[in-house]
């Protein structure tokens, strides 16, 4: 956007913003966008709104648009639900360079026309076919090598009603994998939650929801598309992330021949021979406090952790305070090790969420009565800590919390480079335990 003395009409601020016109006039009644009236139309200085970009971590929200930059790179590969780029920042490391992001977040569009402002960007998947998806990148069919991505988990999440494909989120999992049996990529990558496992769909027309009918579906349309599949549930902490978050990553490769399980890189098991898992105190040690950006807990739930040390959780309050503390969340089932959590500096982070403060879910600092910081949250997850992040404090939060850490994104990309280079894995890694569950591989899941 050209910035100058010229007055914005609220349409162009809606339209810069990426927002409605009543939002925009909200902010102009909040007086957080400054505007006067001229007869009885709101109008904005151009400089004003830039200011607001400025001040608020924006950057005018980005079209879609083709890919810009002329450079080839060796492996072409495609973006999908690109979110803060996590995923897409390991790829990167591996050698593996995105020319095509999609995303549909408001947010995330524009951390991502931030970062990476010449490959193509996409919204909506359920608005592109595969020859506008390939029009826009300038490749040709066929000659695809990667498609790679994380569709949203919601509809599979073990803490959501699980509607899998009956849920639109579901739905856009479809035409991901519909759009890989038409572009045809030689590799299809598809990263989700634990719950994916075990979500109940039919597997057969109008039969009853079976648990794993909805990755029996998965596999089917892959298979169908002619791809050989492996997959696993990967904790990211044997990949080198700072943090325990287990993700099932599936690949798919076109022909009969299968690509190896990920190859670990870090284990808590010395008999294997690797560096021990990154704790949180590696991952953050060189911080400045001083430069720390952190939403607060209550003050009423503060007195609480003040009297927790390092490591512990409700389970360690006064016997006195544990239901006051608890309040109705006391008699609910199961570890609740969540609530009035304080990390450890020498254990691995546990899984990054959306908010630091979620009472089931707590992420309290090991030793200051605050909230993991977003500084603290980049490290973790494998972020550049000038990498850009848009828009205000929870919307940093949730984009680097919904993030695939990089680490892992690394692994799954010198998995697919060694594959496509002949490399084999190491033997000695054919029984490591990559998660702390069981049957959760092509080897060993059944539906």
């Amino acid at each position: 956007m050209h910035y100058s003395n010229e007055l914005l009409s609220v349409n162009d601020a809606a339209d810069a913003l990426g927002v409605t016109k009543q939002t925009v006039t909200r902010l102009i009644r909040l007086n957080r966008l400054a505007a006067q009236k001229i007869g009885g139309t709101w109008v904005i200085p151009a400089n004003v709104l830039k200011s607001y970009f400025q001040e608020n971590d924006l950057v005018p929200e980005p079209k879609d648009h083709p890919r810009k930059a002329t450079r080839r790179y060796d492996i072409a590969a495609l973006s999908f639900f690109s979110g803060a780029l996590g995923l897409d920042l390991g790829m990167e490391r591996a050698g593996i360079h995105p020319v095509l992001f999609c995303e549909n977040d408001r947010k995330c569009r524009m951390t991502i026309d931030s970062a990476r402002p010449e490959a193509a960007l996409i919204g909506d998947i359920t608005r592109y076919s595969a020859d506008d998806v390939l029009s826009l990148t300038g490749l040709e069919r066929g000659k695809v090598d990667i498609m790679f991505g994380g569709p949203p988990c919601q509809a599979f999440s073990t803490a959501g009603a699980r509607r899998a494909f009956d849920d639109a989120r579901g739905n856009v999992f479809l035409k991901y994998l519909d759009l890989a049996a038409e572009i045809k990529p030689t590799y299809v990558v598809i990263e989700n939650v634990r719950g994916l496992l075990s979500t109940p769909f039919p597997v057969e027309k109008d039969a009853p929801p079976v648990k794993g009918g909805a990755l029996t579906l998965i596999l089917k349309k892959l298979k169908q598309a002619g791809y050989a599949v492996s997959f696993n549930l990967y904790n990211a902490a044997n990949f080198g992330a700072a943090q325990i978050r287990e993700r099932v990553v599936i690949i798919g490769k076109q022909g009969s021949e299968e690509v190896p399980h990920l190859a670990p890189t870090h284990s808590d098991d010395s008999i294997w021979g690797l560096p021990a898992w990154r704790t949180f105190g590696d991952a953050v040690s060189d911080l400045d406090e001083e430069n720390m950006h952190h939403i607060e807990f209550p003050e009423k739930r503060l007195k609480y952790f003040r009297m927790l040390k390092e490591g512990q959780c409700w389970r360690h309050l006064p016997l006195s305070l544990q239901e006051e503390a608890m309040g109705k969340s006391f008699t609910l089932s199961g570890g609740k090790t969540g609530f009035y959590r304080r990390i450890s500096f020498d254990r691995p982070c546990p899984t990054l969420v959306t908010s630091p403060t979620m009472p089931a879910t707590d992420l309290c600092h090991p030793t200051k009565d605050r909230p993991l910081s977003v500084e603290e949250y980049k490290r973790v997850q494998g972020f550049p800590d000038d990498w850009p992040i848009c828009g205000n404090i929870l919307d940093k939060y949730r984009q680097i919390g919904n993030a695939v850490p990089t680490a892992l994104g690394e692994a799954i990309g010198r998995a697919i480079i060694d594959d496509m280079n002949g490399v084999k894995p190491q033997k000695r890694f054919a029984e490591f335990k990559y998660s702390r569950y069981r049957r959760t591989s092509e080897e060993t899941w059944s539906c």
